[in-house]
């Protein structure tokens, strides 16, 4: 159940940060209000995860999962360029994932 939880979260999360990108800085209040829903729907599940996943492993799979979503959301609808720096620096946040997820449960 923390898993859906915590799935539910990220999915909060890129939501809300995309409703964020939309608000122009929050020129554009409806986008502004509907990110901080977001965010608030989102932390209320990351918590519930919390119930079950440890913390670090849960924040690293958020984090993780968040940047990789998100990089590809900006590339394809954002249309924000990606460069070598920003695949490489995604690819060890993942490789950092997998080992907290293998190793970081005691």
């Amino acid at each position: 159940m923390g898993y859906m939880y915590l799935s539910f979260a990220i999915v909060g999360e890129l939501i809300g940060d995309n409703l964020l990108k939309a608000s122009a800085g929050f020129t554009r209040p409806v986008y502004g209000i509907s990110a901080l829903l977001s965010y608030g729907i989102c932390f209320y599940f990351f918590s519930l995860s919390l119930k079950t996943i440890n913390l670090n492993i849960a924040y690293a799979v958020w984090a993780g999962i968040g940047i990789l979503l998100t990089a590809v959301i900006v590339f394809l609808f954002w249309k924000e360029p990606i460069n070598l720096g920003n695949i490489l620096g995604i690819f060890f946040i993942i490789v950092g994932v997998v080992i907290l997820s293998f190793y970081g449960e005691n």
